[in-house]
């Protein structure tokens, strides 16, 4: 097993920032054929996805219509005056798990993996840890 983190610093209150190129960074430098990539963000305001990295606008859409789902304008308890972004990291969770095949990612052709930031800007870090097949 390998494993690591690397940092993130994100630069908008809300913002989802690819990662696929740090990942496969991460496999090439392990040297990895064929597994299974685990991620996992510590962080309670901000989560994990894989969607499309194509269009720019997707993001742009998934951040509208998070904050139509989740009010910001609720009375919330929490202190902080963050509990919007708690919720939207409650929906998009905090960890993946990706194949990999052939030393790559097995993700579809538009997809990427995306760090969600929802209460930045923030540096914010993601672990990962590599099963390879290989024992």
């Amino acid at each position: 097993m390998f494993s690591g983190k690397f940092k993130i610093t994100t630069t908008a209150k809300m913002e989802l920032v690819s990662i696929t190129t740090e990942l496969n960074k991460v496999i090439k430098s392990q040297s990895i054929s064929s597994g299974i990539l685990y991620l996992f963000n510590p962080h309670t305001t901000a989560g994990l996805t894989i969607n499309e990295g194509a269009d720019p606008d997707v993001c742009r859409d998934i951040i509208s219509g998070l904050e139509q789902i989740v009010p910001h304008d609720l009375n919330y308890r929490h202190m902080e005056g963050n509990s919007p972004s708690h919720l939207m990291a409650l929906l998009t969770g905090s960890s993946l798990t990706i194949h990999i095949e052939n030393g790559n990612l097995q993700l579809g052709t538009w997809q990427k993996i995306f760090f969600c930031e929802y209460d930045g800007p923030r540096s914010r870090s993601v672990n990962w840890k590599i099963i390879s097949d290989k024992v």
